[in-house]
């Protein structure tokens, strides 16, 4: 009996899981919906962000949250990038941040977008793009 109900149980999360998967995936293109494959995880924090944690089919990690304060962070991860790594990414298929480096995408309440990038030195940088399009790099201090 005891094992009937745990295979009943998880049939039904497995059929969720990959029912959910499939329709939400090529149908709606929405950047929030879970696509093929992906494990997405939703949170409210108790400082009032909501997180929204995905792991992608190419095993990539994706963290999006909107804080407080209305703005949208997004911290990537590689699939090689373990625990060290915890605010940032490296992307190798482009070619905007190199190895070792970590970086945060940030779009505040007015609309400008935010990079901030830490090397592997400590060196930091950020660069802005407001909503003019205009591009601000600068950088902002080395490590202490």
């Amino acid at each position: 009996m005891r094992i009937r109900r745990s295979l009943t149980g998880w049939s039904v999360v497995a059929y969720t899981v990959l029912f959910g998967g499939m329709v939400a995936g090529p149908v709606t293109a929405r950047a929030d919906q879970p696509r093929v494959g992906e494990r997405v995880e939703h949170r409210l924090e108790h400082r009032g962000d909501r997180v929204n944690r995905r792991l992608d089919h190419r095993g990539e990690r994706i963290n999006r949250r909107l804080d407080r304060r209305g703005e949208r962070v997004e911290h990537r991860f590689d699939r090689r990038a373990g625990r060290a790594a915890a605010n940032g990414h490296e992307r190798r298929a482009g070619r905007l941040h190199r190895r070792g480096e970590r970086v945060e995408h940030r779009l505040d309440r007015r609309g400008d977008r935010i990079e901030r990038r830490l090397n592997r030195r400590g060196d930091r940088f950020e660069r802005r793009m407001d909503r003019r399009a205009g591009r601000v790099e600068r950088r902002v201090g080395r490590r202490r």
